[in-house]
Parts: C-alpha cells; sequence; structure tokens
C-alpha cells in the first residue's frame, strides 16, 4: 500500500465495462490504491482486469471462488480497509453507472464528514431510470425514509465515502441484511450510531453495456428488512 484512500468496487460480468471503470479513475490523476473483489466471473472481467494492472501495484484484485453476495464484499473491502490503514474509503458500482469523475467531491466532503452518500433523489441529482424501476427506488427510498425517520433522501446506493480513521465504533460487520438491503441498514447503523448523514447529488446513468443483476427478489428483500429494522432494529 502507498496511499491512504482506497477505491472498491465489487465486480461480476463487468468484462464490457471495467476497463472504461479504471480508465477514468486513473483520468483523475488521484493518489489512490483501488480493490476490486471478482465473484468468479464467467466472462473474462478477471482475465481484462489482470490485463490492465499489468505493473500497476496501486491496483489489487481478489477473485473469490463463486457470487458470495454484495454485503460480504462490501464487509471484506471495509475490514481490508482498516487492516491496512487507509484513511479513506470510496465505494461504487464498476459498470459506469456511477461517475467515478465525481469521486473528487466525495473526498472533499469527507474532510468534514465521517461519512458521505450520494444521491439521485436530492436536488442536483438525477436518474436516467424510467418506468417501473424508477418507481420502485423513488418511492422506495421515500417508503424508507418515512418509516425510518431518517433525514436522508437515498438509502440504496452503493456511491458512497467512509473516513475510517474518524469512524470510531463503527464497523460495517454489524449489518444484517443481506443483498442491496445492505445499503439501506449501513445508514440505519450509522444514524443510530448518532453519526451525520452527508448527502451529495450524483447522476446515476443506466449502463451502457452488459445487463442489470438486481434480482426481483431485492424489493420485497428490502421491504422485509425496513420493516425488521422499524419494530426489531439491528438484531
Amino acid at each position: 500500500m502507498k496511499n491512504k484512500i482506497l477505491i472498491f468496487s465489487a465486480t461480476y460480468n463487468e468484462a464490457e465495462n471495467i476497463q472504461n471503470f479504471l480508465k477514468a479513475i486513473d483520468e483523475l490523476d488521484l493518489n489512490v490504491d483501488i480493490l476490486l473483489i471478482d465473484d468468479n466471473s464467467p466472462d473474462n472481467t478477471k482475465k481484462i482486469i489482470n490485463d490492465y494492472k499489468n505493473n500497476k501495484e496501486y491496483i489489487n484484485l481478489i477473485v473469490r471462488d463463486k457470487k458470495k453476495g454484495l454485503d460480504t464484499a462490501h464487509k471484506f473491502a471495509y475490514e481490508y480497509c482498516m487492516k491496512s490503514n487507509y484513511s479513506i474509503l470510496i465505494t461504487l458500482d464498476s459498470d459506469m453507472s456511477h461517475d467515478p469523475f465525481i469521486i473528487p467531491n466525495f473526498l472533499n466532503e469527507l474532510k468534514r464528514n465521517v461519512f458521505v452518500t450520494g444521491s439521485r433523489y436530492m436536488p442536483g441529482g438525477s436518474s436516467d431510470m424510467t418506468g417501473w424501476r424508477f418507481a420502485l427506488s423513488y418511492f422506495g427510498n421515500k417508503l424508507i425514509k418515512f418509516l425510518l425517520k431518517i433525514d436522508c433522501s437515498e438509502f440504496t446506493t452503493s456511491y458512497r465515502g467512509f473516513n475510517i480513521a474518524e469512524l470510531k465504533d463503527f464497523n460495517l460487520n454489524s449489518v444484517n441484511s443481506k443483498g442491496y438491503s445492505f445499503f439501506m441498514e449501513t445508514i440505519y447503523l450509522l444514524n443510530k450510531k448518532k453519526f451525520y448523514i452527508k448527502e451529495i447529488p450524483i447522476d446515476f446513468k443506466n449502463r451502457e453495456k452488459g445487463k442489470s443483476k438486481i434480482a426481483k427478489i431485492e424489493m420485497f428483500r428490502t421491504l422485509y428488512n425496513v420493516f425488521r429494522l422499524k419494530f426489531k432494529g439491528n438484531t
């Protein structure tokens, strides 16, 4: 490790996007390290990453033997960050739906905040989603905000920044929800521990290549977990 900032993304079947993603981060010309966790993608994702990284020591690829879920990948990255003494962790999707060029916005806000999350649904944010996908996401986040009584406009994005050095008494391993519900419960726990939830606007783009990997069951899982947190807490 050479740097104090770690950029993390989980990958699965991102062969058509991963090189553009890595190039975009490199074009920022920041002193950062990159961690990628690939769940043994069958589409050549890991080979493309290895070819790109070549002798770039700041890029680290970890390949797991099978799909183990987004939540476990993010928990691994958080632990990796702490054990390797990084100060800052930025997480985002590698399919280019999250614009890597606004990473500096997250870094700037993390100078004053311990946690920063992107939002499509605050003033200045936007989403390319349409139809039922947009409706489920938009009104789903409204429902989460209403039920959990947390002043936050979006709970479900993975575009986030953590000031690891200042986030005392917090660890992602405390999050019990699986899949995409994991992101919602992370904000729930941060709020419960009285950490300020700082939001910044993001423009969410539909992926240009490949297919979305969000299973329809995630909608029901998230709904279940919202009510679990509302009435039972983090148990």
